[in-house]
């Protein structure tokens, strides 16, 4: 393992607070956050913290949207040596409550957008002791009551113990928690910055949620920056407005993914000076090559640069080098981290063989939350599978060639089509259903329901999107159902979404 500054967490946000010092280090809708406004913050809510019991292991789930209190609360969360458990705002409350419940949590920090959502959640969840806001809420503690409290100082944590537990959807339907310890995240941290950072960066762009796992690796690779870096964090994408910081703030780098290149490619770039701007990241799900090309073509200033990685591995495996860079890859494995490539007997492929991406890194998960069976069948002989269907060149550089799995990813998100399956079937009128994606220009992937009903005018599709919609989580629900008499089997039963996916690809 690289040499790291630190087996904390909390103690590297101190580390990098004590050597840039005191400087304008967020800006969020038109107002500056110091790097001492927010230090200080983080170990005053520390404090709030265990003044309510939040000690070491115990897990915090963090639901709320982009704002300057994400950081704040992850940071306070590490330093009394708690767990982050962060979960995307878009997540139903059935699956909230999942995550919540399953993670034991004993606390649940929000905002208000979405506290009414997070409060049904949480209810009857004997764990959880309080749910606080940041803003006005009934029936939660204020986030700023508790940064009234004493600063803490920083909770020992080993590089093993767990800092972050990150639930990603799973083929059997119910969301599974990925285990990450400080080591595993300081290590991608470590590395995300060796491979995107460049002499002379000042400021970076921050359009991801901070609680999806692209985010928070940008978050502490951060950390890693020797020099005064600031950081423009939008509350949310909008191509409009992400051009505009660009513009106005000198913006150098900025991470995205596809779906996001797709709807900057759709503004006037002209009428915009994107000259500051040099790298783009991009990640979570495969670039259409024509776009990248696009993209680079019409801001000449800036190269993409790929990377692949997934939850288990905590946000990176490979990444696209600043020079020597081959279209279609997604680079090279990053320093530390093995890459190998095995069939179905797990017999290791030679080069230029497709077939499943295998890893092991200090990045790499210890297993999944509680899940043994899962854990042994994804880690084998000391190697990650992931599921991912690519092959190596002569040049060690990585391809992407299929997903083993039937995830779908639609705008950097995955949608897992069982979890989606299982909710539609709680319709009283439908009786069976699969879900495929579908290639969609703006989104990378579309979701895609087949379904079959008990009575043939029991629904109109129409009325399936919309009722799907308010029962699944807002990336998740199929914006497309299609009603059929029924639904194609394989020899042992199984649905067969091959044919589903033929059948999507015939009418795309």
């Amino acid at each position: 393992m690289n040499t790291l500054p630190t087996n904390n967490l909390a103690r590297l946000a101190e580390i990098a607070f004590e050597r840039r010092g005191d400087y304008p280090a967020l800006l969020f809708e038109g107002r500056w956050y110091t790097s001492t406004e927010l230090s200080e913050r983080a170990s005053r809510l520390a404090g709030g913290l265990a003044d309510l019991g939040v000690g070491p292991g115990d897990r915090v789930v963090v639901c709320m949207g982009n704002c300057p209190e994400v950081g704040i609360v992850y940071e306070a969360v590490w330093r009394a040596g708690a767990v982050v458990t962060p979960v995307m705002f878009l997540l139903s409350t059935s699956e909230l409550r999942h995550v919540i419940s399953d993670s034991e949590a004993c606390v649940v920090i929000t905002t208000t957008d979405v506290v009414e959502k997070v409060s049904e959640a949480a209810t009857g969840v004997d764990t959880v002791r309080a749910v606080i806001c940041h803003g006005e809420a009934e029936n939660t503690m204020a986030l700023d009551s508790l940064e009234q409290s004493d600063r803490l100082r920083i909770v020992d944590r080993a590089q093993d113990d767990l800092a972050a537990l990150l639930y990603t959807g799973g083929t059997t339907g119910r969301a599974k928690g990925v285990m990450l310890s400080h080591g595993n995240l300081l290590f991608s941290g470590q590395a995300g910055h060796r491979n995107t950072y460049f002499e002379g960066l000042t400021n970076t762009l921050l359009t991801l949620p901070l609680s999806h796992n692209y985010g928070i690796a940008v978050t502490i690779g951060a950390m890693f920056s020797p020099e005064r870096v600031a950081n423009v964090l939008l509350r949310w994408f909008d191509s409009k407005i992400f051009l505009e910081q660009i513009q106005q703030q000198r913006v150098q780098l900025s991470g995205v993914v596809p779906s996001m290149i797709q709807r900057i490619l759709a503004e006037p770039l002209e009428s915009y000076d994107l000259s500051s701007l040099r790298y783009v990241t991009c990640g979570s799900a495969p670039l259409p090559r024509a776009r990248a090309i696009e993209f680079e073509r019409r801001i000449p200033s800036v190269r993409i640069r790929e990377g692949y990685g997934l939850t288990e591995t905590s946000a990176l495996v490979a990444v696209t080098p600043l020079e020597n860079g081959k279209p279609g890859s997604v680079g090279l494995p990053i320093p530390g981290t093995e890459v190998a490539i095995f069939d179905d007997t797990d017999k290791q492929l030679a080069t230029g063989e497709p077939g499943e991406i295998c890893c092991r890194s200090p990045a790499v998960t210890s297993g999944y939350w509680r899940s043994p069976e899962l854990t042994a069948d994804a880690l084998r002989d000391g190697w990650l599978h992931t599921g991912d269907v690519g092959y190596l060149d002569e040049d060690g550089y990585l391809f992407i060639v299929d997903r083993k799995k039937d995830l779908i990813i639609r705008g950097g998100f995955n949608v897992y089509p069982r979890d989606v399956e299982d909710a539609l079937l709680e319709h009283p009128a439908i009786t069976t259903a699969g879900v495929v994606g579908r290639p969609d220009e703006l989104h990378g992937e579309e979701v895609v329901a087949f379904v079959s009903l008990a009575q043939a005018d029991a629904a109109t599709e129409a009325e399936l999107v919309a009722w799907a919609r308010a029962q699944i989580g807002g990336y998740k629900y199929p914006r497309e159902v299609r009603i059929v008499d029924s639904l194609p089997l394989t020899a042992v039963g199984k649905l067969d979404r091959k044919v589903l996916r033929n059948l999507v690809n015939e009418t795309v």
